[in-house]
């Protein structure tokens, strides 16, 4: 966890420009930096793991976060090496997995790592979905940063306060429910494709929670103090338009395109210069997801506002290449763009995994950047840049160390890291207390008992030092938003010809998981899709329609389907004897090629699962 400061105000460092030689490059697996770097949020999973659980030494934890105050907040992900569930972080780390998955989902598929990139997508988005309880209520938090840092214990013995904390129309919090709208709406878009009825679901408390957002506006940590000393906003502006965008990419919606286009100078989005990207701070990932609608032709109307975003997004782009006419990002002696002394590495990962989003932007359009220093900037530019972060962070740096924890030969093995500096509790089975901890574990001079494959620790200071060491907090305490954005860079940089395939390639790609669980030559597809909403009490309640279509060239008879996790009514099937079967009605006896029949239900929550049992 991480008490951090705007870079604003940092003095320029020693600044050397960091030129990619060609002639010696190093070569790094950048599929085993993917792999290891989605384990990172297995380890940071709160609540009943799975089964499909791949991290052993965690288990389960938090199973009665919420239950004291009436709601059930059990899930999402512990921030950093503490046990705090902060929702702004971690709903900016959704917003990027979900940005990864959208952009580079052929890469992600190419790897065999769609599938996790998106559980790991919906460990978050189902705690969110949990967490926005009524259209104008969001629980923001579980836990207090005080009383967990007076404790130094593992998640499954937690003995701290697991307060939540909510936001509503009395205690408005529009930059982490305006980030919060972002996540499912990039969410949506993910997951269109593999589970049609959870994108609409995420879409629904997409737009109520924008219009929360929008409608009663504040900063979160002025109604949460507890949040203000590890996670304080510098306001909220840059999330109001940051959700906007994700709706137009989510809906299509002109209302939103006209929302960043009306309110861009009110927002500062085409005032803002900035360059940081991060938890904190939206403004260059607004100014380069509108500059895509320009870029692909599509901005219509609001071509020309969509062109002032564009020249902040190259601005952006500029200061990071070191052609910004002295406004540059300083970099360390050994290449690595530096904004702070807290958790540097955040910042570079997220601003390289900007770049390479940028940069494929441009190489489709066949567009370049201008900047003061240097017109005609190629895409290829802007993918070197990312691609220098990204082998500063596994090992090409002064100390030749890898940053990514478990990655290469050399990395940090003292880890401020609760979990991973504490026996498992597979092994060591009775409960580590507060004090016991201290004493025990965090002061024990040996390396960590458990490595955390794939976190990225807080990296070295101005000057490329590195000191591996537990109380260092400021230089080894990984967070969840400097890993997210890691998995689209990774993904990308491993497509790039000249790179090693390393272990990756051996396998055929595998798609996400069907919408179905059943056997692969079936004849009938189902479309799922989500009609309409309500709410009663503080429950919220979902119409589910589902089309089945057959699409093989036969016709079919005494179809029977098997469900799961179905909880409400359902019209338009027949049931059958067997428990959690249905079949078609009486009236449909036949479904012809090419033809389809429709049925409904309702229930809480994402649809339920339908397998094909039988046909003839």
């Amino acid at each position: 966890m991480a008490t951090l400061a705007p870079a604003y105000g940092i003095l320029a460092l020693l600044v050397c420009s960091f030129v990619l030689d060609a002639a010696n490059v190093q070569a790094f697996d950048y599929g085993e930096a993917l792999d290891k770097s989605l384990l990172f949020f297995e380890a940071q999973r709160s609540g009943k793991l799975p089964v499909s659980q791949r991290v052993k030494w965690r288990g389960d934890s938090g199973l009665r976060d919420g239950y004291d105050q009436g709601v059930n907040l059990v899930g999402g992900y512990y921030d950093a090496g503490d046990h705090v569930k902060f929702g702004l972080p971690m709903a900016f780390t959704v917003t990027m997995l979900s940005w990864a998955a959208i952009d580079f989902n052929k890469e992600l598929l190419s790897l065999n790592q769609l599938g996790h990139t998106l559980e790991a997508i919906k460990w978050g988005t189902d705690y969110f979905i949990k967490a926005h309880t009524q259209p104008n209520v969001l629980w923001a938090q579980v836990g207090d940063g005080v009383s967990d840092h007076y404790c130094w214990e593992r998640a499954e013995d937690m003995s701290t306060p697991r307060t939540g904390y909510r936001l509503d129309p009395e205690h408005p919090g529009s930059d982490l429910a305006g980030e919060a709208a972002a996540a499912l709406a990039a969410a949506s878009v993910a997951f269109l494709d593999y589970d049609s009825a959870y994108s609409d679901l995420l879409l629904i408390h997409a737009k109520q929670l924008f219009s929360f957002a929008d409608r009663f506006r504040g900063l979160y940590h002025n109604s949460i103090d507890s949040a203000k000393q590890f996670y304080p906003s510098s306001g909220y502006f840059d999330e109001l338009l940051w959700a906007a965008a994700w709706l137009h990419r989510a809906t299509k919606d002109n209302y939103y395109l006209k929302y960043v286009a009306d309110n861009r100078v009110s927002l500062g989005g085409t005032g803002m210069s900035v360059k940081q990207f991060s938890w904190d701070n939206k403004y260059a990932g607004v100014q380069i997801i509108l500059s895509k609608i320009l870029l692909d032709g599509a901005g219509g109307e609001y071509s020309s506002i969509l062109q002032e975003y564009r020249t902040k997004a190259d601005y952006f782009t500029c200061a990071y290449l070191q052609k910004n006419d002295g406004y540059n990002v300083p970099l360390t002696p050994g290449g690595l763009a530096y904004l702070n002394e807290w958790n540097n590495l955040q910042y570079s990962s997220s601003a390289a995994f900007l770049l390479a989003v940028y940069s494929d932007y441009l190489a489709k359009a066949k567009a370049v950047v201008n900047c003061p220093d240097a017109p005609q900037i190629q895409p290829q530019d802007l993918l070197n840049f990312a691609k220098s972060q990204a082998d500063y962070i596994l090992g090409k740096n002064p100390k030749s160390l890898s940053y990514l924890v478990g990655y290469g030969p050399n990395y940090p093995v003292h880890v401020h890291h609760r979990g991973a500096s504490i026996a498992s509790i597979s092994i060591l089975q009775t409960k580590v207390g507060c004090v016991e901890g201290f004493e025990n574990w965090y002061k024990r001079p040996e390396a960590d008992p458990n490595v955390i494959h794939g976190a990225l620790v807080g990296g070295p200071n101005a000057n490329d030092e590195f000191t591996d060491d537990r109380s260092n907090y400021e230089q080894t305490e990984p967070t969840l938003s400097g890993n997210a954005p890691l998995v689209g860079l990774f993904s990308k940089l491993h497509s790039l010809p000249q790179d090693s395939a390393g272990p990756y390639h051996r396998d055929q790609p595998k798609p996400y998981y069907p919408q179905d669980n059943s056997p692969k030559d079936i004849p009938v597809e189902f479309l799922h899709s989500i009609t309409s909403s309500w709410g009663v009490g503080k429950e919220s309640y979902y119409r589910h329609q589902v089309i089945i279509k057959n699409v093989s060239k036969q016709p079919i008879t005494e179809l029977k389907l098997g469900f799961e996790k179905l909880t409400g009514p359902l019209w338009g099937l027949s049931p059958t004897p067997e428990k959690n079967t249905y079949q078609f009605p009486e009236w449909i006896k036949v479904l012809e090629p090419g033809s389809q029949c429709t049925f409904v239900y309702v229930q809480g929550g994402p649809q339920a699962k339908i397998s094909v049992l039988s046909y003839h």
